[in-house]
């Protein structure tokens, strides 16, 4: 008795294959200002960047205050748009640039 023929597999991409597409970086650029404290600009950043530890909020804090601005985080625009919208709604000046 002959077995009835197989129908083809279904095309699979295997595990070790997985296609990851990169979204374009953006940064979002701090710029010092002269009416807000340090304090409230470190504790900004850690409420409005959840990815920033203390010590990064800080160094953020003081680039921005000795150079005029310091790059937050790089990541994608959507994300940046949110972090920058935080970080205004702060009182804070934000700015984003392509990365």
């Amino acid at each position: 008795m002959s077995e009835a023929p197989r129908p083809p597999a279904p095309a699979q991409l295997p595990a070790a294959e997985t296609v990851l597409v990169s979204l374009p970086p953006y940064a979002v650029i701090l710029h010092n200002d002269d009416h807000n404290s340090m304090d409230h600009v470190v504790q900004s950043l850690l409420a409005c960047v959840p990815e920033l530890e203390a010590e990064e909020a800080i160094q953020v804090m003081l680039t921005a205050h000795e150079e005029g601005q310091a790059r937050v985080i790089r990541c994608p625009l959507e994300r940046a748009e949110l972090y920058r919208d935080r970080l205004e709604a702060q009182g804070l000046t934000a700015t984003i640039e392509k990365a």
